[in-house]
C-alpha cells in the first residue's frame, strides 16, 4: 500500500519496497554476513528501507550462479527469438509498474519526479526493448582475404558480467547494462 508525501507544487506516492536482500540464483536472500544498511532519501534524509549489504561472499555466490546459468542452464540453450520475448515481457512488466518505480527513483535518488515518470522510467522501458529486439538479428560476418583461406566472426556469448551501478541513474544504468549483456 503506497502512501502519499506531499510537497509544494506536487503529490508522489510513497511506494512500498518490496525487497530488500540479495537476488543470487533465482532467490531472494540475506547477505551473508547479515549485515544490512540505510537507503535513505537525499532531501529529507528519511530512511527509505533496510536492504542487505553485500560483500565479496555475495559477489562469489552471485557469480557461480551466474557461471552455471551460462554454462549449463536455460537461457544459454535458449533460443534467440525467445530470450528477445522474455526482455520484451521485462520491459511489459516495468511498464506496468512505472508509477511505482518512478516514485521509488524519486525517492532513493532525490530528482524530482517528473524526471523519472517522463524521462528515466520511459527510457529504461525503450532501452530494454531496442535490445530485445537484437537478439536474433546479431550475426558475424565473412571478410575477403587473399590466397584459400575463408575468414569469419561469429558472435557470441563471453560469459559471466558484472556492473556497477552509480547512484545518479540507477534505474536506467541497470537497463544499460543488462540489455546489452542479455
Amino acid at each position: 500500500m503506497a502512501t502519499v508525501i506531499e510537497k509544494p507544487g506536487s503529490k508522489v506516492a510513497r511506494p512500498q519496497v518490496r525487497q530488500t536482500q540479495c537476488f543470487i540464483g533465482g532467490k531472494w536472500v540475506p547477505a551473508a554476513s547479515g549485515k544490512t544498511f540505510e537507503t535513505l532519501h537525499p532531501a529529507t534524509e528519511e530512511v527509505i528501507a533496510e536492504v542487505a549489504e553485500g560483500d565479496a561472499e555475495d559477489i562469489d555466490a552471485a557469480v557461480a550462479a551466474a557461471r552455471d546459468q551460462f554454462e549449463g542452464g536455460e537461457w544459454s540453450r535458449m533460443d534467440a527469438r525467445d530470450r528477445g520475448l522474455l526482455i520484451n515481457r521485462l520491459a511489459d512488466l516495468i511498464e506496468q509498474e512505472a508509477d511505482e518505480l518512478a516514485a521509488l527513483e524519486t525517492l532513493d535518488n532525490g530528482k524530482p519526479i517528473r524526471d523519472s515518470r517522463a524521462a528515466d522510467i520511459p527510457l529504461v522501458i525503450d532501452c530494454l526493448r531496442y535490445y530485445a529486439g537484437w537478439c536474433d538479428k546479431i550475426h558475424g560476418l565473412t571478410i575477403p582475404v587473399r590466397g584459400d583461406y575463408f575468414c569469419y566472426t561469429r558472435r557470441e556469448p563471453v560469459g559471466v558480467v558484472g556492473q556497477i551501478i552509480p547512484w545518479n541513474f540507477p534505474a536506467l544504468m541497470v537497463a544499460w547494462k543488462w540489455g546489452p549483456a542479455l
